[in-house]
């Protein structure tokens, strides 16, 4: 067995007395406050050091104790039951940090430091103690692993190396504490940075929604003129509030008592698309004014150059139905159509057994606008008499899928129509908008309606007055009409 250590040595009174500099004691507390350890709840791997300590010492009580600017708080404490704080009072934990080394009193009374502490002084009587440092991979002292006796006594080295040790198992313990504390708060900040991501996110997306509404809106006529003796009716239904759509249509005057339409859908979503459709817009209404009215076909031809000759177009391309309105002497509107790669115009007419005859009106021939240089288009014309209609429509309507994951398609659509009574504008509209909010998919992209009709004329022999249903550039149906 290696010798005791001697009572009150010089060295231990030096240490006793030693106060750390100014600059050392904040790095020491910069520590402390760093394992944010402080007033913690009680925890079991502290509580076993300092049962451990006094079961191995055979000592009344055993602490952890961590020292702090003005205070020894108890991060453990075997025998020392309500304590949770003392003093810091030198000759005992407040001196025990002024060095790397283990700190042993034999006896308290003689010791001309540790005799004034209240813990010796005091009612506890101490009148031996030990304590190891807890100290740090810097070399910043945190605490003490201290075992404390009423009655003195000595100790072997070895029992200062297990004293050593168990202060390094404390280390250990905070390290440990301490990763997870940083796990945890790099948890909780990703979650911070996750929720305020979706937060910008959703803003973000509440911004994209309504500029893409905006932007919408502008390629769009906010309402169809009103025409004499006809009945305009339309809906513009996007797949997503988020993107700009590429169907467009319009219905405008060229002059004297004649009238123009387009319906068409431009290839893609999106800020490339809402170019286009700009473009394909204006170009046919400009291009409309100055071709011959009696030659749609040369309508579309000036938008294919004007797809294919603007370089900030690429690769995009559009399906269009362009189509011209004269009066008739009955009443109703010679109308010639002019058509580049579209689904057929339906045109509509009272049969008589009171159903309504459909006819798909498709000249053949007519290409894509925009994809070749030469591209040819076809034109046809018809009679849209009091009581007719014409319903046109972009292919989100016979995209939109069955309940056996099928499309509606051209003969769904015109199966749809074949069942009606009535050749209205604003019903067509409605009851067409109808149809694919019943689907169970609704509709798969986005759905432009243009519906025309001629209403019989009234007893008085005038015409009947034009109605309109406005414009919906939401994914809302639009339902809504005025009567001008």
């Amino acid at each position: 067995m290696t010798a005791p250590v001697p009572a009150a040595s010089p060295g231990n009174e030096q240490r006793l007395q030693r106060v750390l500099p100014i600059d050392e004691e904040a790095a020491r507390m910069a520590a402390v406050r760093r394992y944010d350890i402080l007033d913690t709840p009680p925890d079991g791997a502290f509580d076993r050091v300092a049962a451990i300590a006094a079961r191995l010492f055979d000592v009344p009580v055993a602490t952890v104790t961590i020292v702090d600017s003005d205070r020894i708080w108890f991060k453990a404490a075997h025998g020392l039951d309500g304590v949770t704080q003392i003093g810091r009072d030198p000759g005992l934990c407040g001196s025990a940090i002024g060095s790397d080394q283990a700190l042993v009193i034999p006896d308290t009374l003689t010791d001309p430091v540790a005799c004034a502490n209240p813990l010796v002084a005091g009612s506890m009587g101490v009148r031996f103690y030990a304590a190891a440092p807890i100290v740090t991979s810097g070399g910043h002292r945190l605490g003490t692993v201290n075992i404390l006796d009423t009655k003195p006594r000595v100790i072997s080295q070895d029992d200062i190396a297990t004293l050593v040790d168990l202060a390094s198992m404390v280390l250990d313990a905070l390290e440990l504490r301490l990763s997870a504390l940083h796990r945890l708060r790099e948890e909780q900040e990703r979650r911070i940075e996750q929720e305020e991501a979706r937060e910008r996110a959703e803003r973000d997306t509440e911004v994209i929604a309504a500029f893409a509404s905006t932007l919408q809106r502008t390629l769009l006529p906010p309402n169809l003129p009103a025409v004499p003796g006809l009945e305009l009716a339309c809906h513009y239904q996007t797949d997503s509030p988020r993107d700009v759509g590429g169907d467009f249509y319009d219905v405008f005057p060229l002059g004297g008592d004649k009238w123009a339409f387009f319906l068409g859908d431009v290839c893609g979503k999106g800020a490339e698309a809402a170019a286009v459709t700009s473009l394909a817009r204006y170009t046919l209404r400009e291009a409309a004014q100055h071709h011959n009215h009696n030659d749609p076909t040369a309508v579309l031809d000036a938008l294919n150059s004007a797809l294919l000759i603007d370089v900030s177009i690429g690769t995009r391309y559009c399906t269009c139905v362009f189509g011209t309105l004269t009066p008739t002497t009955d009443g109703g509107y010679t109308v010639v159509v002019a058509m580049g790669g579209h689904p057929p115009v339906f045109h509509l007419q009272p049969g008589s057994d009171g159903a309504v005859q459909l006819q798909g009106v498709r000249p053949s021939g007519g290409m894509l606008v925009g994809a070749l240089e030469g591209a040819q288009f076809a034109s046809r014309t018809l009679h849209l008499a009091p009581g007719h209609g014409l319903l046109l429509y972009t292919d989100g309507l016979t995209e939109a899928r069955l309940k056996d994951g099928t499309m509606l398609g051209e003969d769904g659509v015109a199966a749809f129509l074949a069942t009606r009574t009535t050749t209205s504008a604003t019903m067509l509209v409605e009851d067409t908008v109808a149809l694919v909010a019943d689907l169970p998919h609704g509709a798969g992209d986005d759905i432009a309606l243009l519906a025309l009709s001629v209403p019989l004329t009234l007893a008085t022999g005038q015409p009947a007055t034009a109605v309109t249903t406005h414009t919906s550039a939401t994914p809302a149906p639009a339902r809504s009409t005025s009567r001008d």
